[in-house]
């Protein structure tokens, strides 16, 4: 496959022919120029935007990972170990249903404690997909015993639960299994139900807007609805996280759906919400939510709304401290993302992108924005513009032959 192949241009104008449509008509039915179309199918210009792909998508009755390409090849050994593990998840994700003893050993109480801790604290923070696929299918077995066999810390099983249910959609979403991450959603949602909490069933939510949906509106009005819910029933620090985090993803989701002013309504409720937390707080599903962290969703709600470069005048604090890479590495992108939108700041934002490629590699180069960033970069820029740095990151990313 030579470079050109790989690009998201590429697969849009294969599927385009395919459906024997013209470049007018997927133009019309998109709402972008026929300009703006071809330049895509060029790659002489990027798809930055998730309502730009997702529209696309959507005319052209496929799903938006058809065009990205995803799961892409990986190209390193730990990027292959964490594909290879994906096929252990899937058949863990399928094996066990709640209430079931499956029959496997089981640890104490405070050992499976810990292991779920490790799995947040450490492998989830760090964005290390590798190994969160080499430990789910085990943790998952032995968490669903820990519910049948020990009833006494039943409550805090079904939190253990919910969070491997996490990372199983999170692995799988992120390397592009497209099908796992719902399921594991739904499983979470069940757990929740046991838990019947306000907080634990708008944590649910979360979990499957983040992973995703084929119909955005409902997607949305699923995200409204628990963030109502839990509003309704505001009784700590625990509800206005999961409150306020609701508020930010259904302030993505109208972005995506090019709806700004619905937005920046949510992200100011967001911003309400936060202001009313104690200073002295549990970190509730390790959401991380708090003025700070709504500062850094505006700088990814900037960048899908179009912003460019502006997005740098959301960054109130240095993204280091938030604790885990996989958060510091997913601002450092949104940021790249921004800043190569014009030419003044071209070069920052190749700093940040490569930034965020050090700090979490697993988790951008399977990011198919930045990829489609930096494989247009290369493209449209002359050969020193983005220098090493830029060539580097394109060649681990596997959108380039040679540094």
């Amino acid at each position: 496959m030579n470079e050109r192949e790989q690009y998201i241009g590429q697969r849009l104008r294969e599927i385009r022919k395919w459906r024997r449509l013209s470049l007018t008509a997927v133009a019309e039915l998109s709402g972008i120029s026929i300009g703006h179309l071809s330049k895509i199918e060029r790659g002489q210009r990027p798809i930055s935007k998730r309502s730009t792909l997702e529209m696309l998508a959507q005319v052209l009755r496929v799903s938006p990972e058809e065009l990205t390409g995803t799961p892409y090849a990986p190209v390193d050994p730990l990027s292959s170990e964490a594909h290879a593990a994906l096929a252990a998840v899937e058949t863990a994700l399928d094996a066990h249903d709640l209430g079931v003893d499956p029959g496997v050993a089981l640890r104490p109480w405070q050992e499976l404690r810990a292991a779920v801790r490790d799995l947040y604290e450490g492998k989830w923070a760090e964005a290390d997909f590798a190994a969160q696929g080499a430990i789910l299918p085990e943790l998952l077995a032995e968490l669903h015993a820990a519910y049948v066999r020990d009833p006494e810390h039943r409550p805090a099983v079904l939190a253990g639960l919910i969070y491997a249910y996490r990372s199983v959609a999170g692995v799988a979403k992120f390397l592009g299994a497209r099908a796992l991450p719902p399921l594991a959603a739904l499983r979470a949602q069940i757990c929740a139900e046991e838990l019947d909490s306000p907080e634990w069933m708008g944590f649910a939510a979360f979990i499957r807007g983040f992973a995703g949906s084929l119909s955005q509106p409902h997607q949305y009005s699923q995200a409204v609805r628990a963030a109502e819910r839990v509003q309704d029933a505001l009784n700590g620090s625990n509800a206005i996280q999961v409150a306020g985090a609701l508020h930010l993803n259904a302030a993505l989701i109208s972005a995506a759906q090019e709806n700004p002013d619905q937005a920046r309504d949510h992200l100011a409720e967001a911003i309400a919400l936060a202001r009313r937390l104690p200073a002295a707080r549990d970190n509730f599903g390790y959401l991380h939510f708090g003025p700070e962290h709504v500062g850094v969703w505006q700088v990814s709600l900037g960048v899908e709304l179009g912003e460019g470069a502006k997005v740098a005048e959301y960054v109130r604090v240095p993204p280091e401290i938030f604790p885990g890479k996989a958060r510091q590495a997913a601002f450092y992108a949104d940021l790249g993302r921004g800043l190569i939108a014009e030419r003044k700041t071209m070069q920052r934002g190749i700093q940040a992108l490569a930034q965020a490629e050090r700090i979490a590699p697993q988790l951008i180069r399977n990011n198919p924005f930045v990829r489609e960033a930096v494989t247009n970069l290369l493209m449209t820029t002359r050969r020193d513009a983005g220098g090493r740095e830029l060539r580097g990151l394109a060649y681990r990313m596997g959108v380039a032959p040679t540094v």
